[in-house]
């Protein structure tokens, strides 16, 4: 027996979602304006590039990409796989981080942005169809290759402008602005994707939740999703303060030793 189950979506999540995404961005922004890979501060710049992958690819587009799966309703019983989970957060996060470093290296160079903007849309696809591949119920996916190749395409060109963006914005509002678009390529990806996909059910107890080793049920996700986002939004935004806070008084320091030294 095979039926197509029936999927809706509360809007409140998808919101949040979209908002989540906007963070992640913005932060991602903010902390590749900072990357200096020709710094003789190598853990500053490391730092710097792993606050960037953590907010794309961890809080922008893993932590979007969940909580928008907690907003999709479905009349079946359904769990997510700890593994798959996991592995599509790291993958996210060191494909974010690997690309802001490749461009980072020389951000004038447009064959550089383009292979870091393939790599990262490419990354960004893996990590939404692994995050679905994770899921679990009583049934299996039926697919619409022509949505899921337009999912990708959208993933290709908002990775390429996301990175441009990243090192082309220097305006708080501009970053701000960037931030919002980037973070509606991320969502049309998304829901682009999965809307590429019918949940087939092949069982009659269609509210059974599974169960077992690794599995993480629908009704723990949210508390395990919201949390990490938060938790990295953040450690993010309160590390970006403590520097931005540092940069100033550098800034201020160095003037006033001008100052001191034009008076002598």
């Amino acid at each position: 027996m095979e039926a197509v189950v029936n999927t809706s979506y509360n809007m409140d999540l998808v919101v949040l979602s979209y908002v989540i995404s906007v963070v992640g961005a913005f932060i991602a922004l903010y902390s590749a304006g900072r990357l200096k890979p020709h710094s003789n501060n190598r853990q500053a710049y490391l730092f710097s590039v792993t606050s960037a992958g953590v907010a794309l690819g961890g809080i922008g587009v893993w932590s979007m990409h969940f909580i928008a799966m907690l907003a999709l309703r479905m009349d079946v019983g359904l769990g997510y796989s700890v593994w798959e989970t996991v592995i599509s957060l790291v993958a996210a996060i060191a494909i974010s981080a690997g690309a802001f470093h490749f461009v980072a290296l020389n951000p004038t160079s447009l064959p550089r942005l383009l292979t870091a903007g393939l790599t990262l849309g490419m990354g960004a696809v893996v990590m939404h169809y692994l995050g679905m591949y994770g899921m679990r119920f009583s049934g299996h996916f039926q697919w619409d290759y022509a949505r899921v190749g337009l999912s990708v395409l959208i993933a290709l060109v908002a990775a390429t402008a996301a990175l441009w963006l990243a090192f082309n914005t220097r305006a708080l509002s501009t970053r701000v602005t960037a931030a919002f678009v980037m973070a509606i390529a991320v969502c049309a990806m998304h829901y682009t994707g999965m809307s590429a996909a019918d949940f087939i059910c092949t069982t009659e107890n269609r509210r059974a939740i599974p169960s077992g080793s690794g599995i993480i049920s629908v009704l723990d996700l949210p508390m395990m999703v919201i949390t990490l986002a938060v938790g990295m939004s953040v450690a993010l935004l309160v590390d970006l303060v403590f520097v931005s806070f540092q940069d100033s008084n550098a800034i201020r320091s160095r003037n006033r030793d001008f100052a001191a030294s034009q008076m002598h």
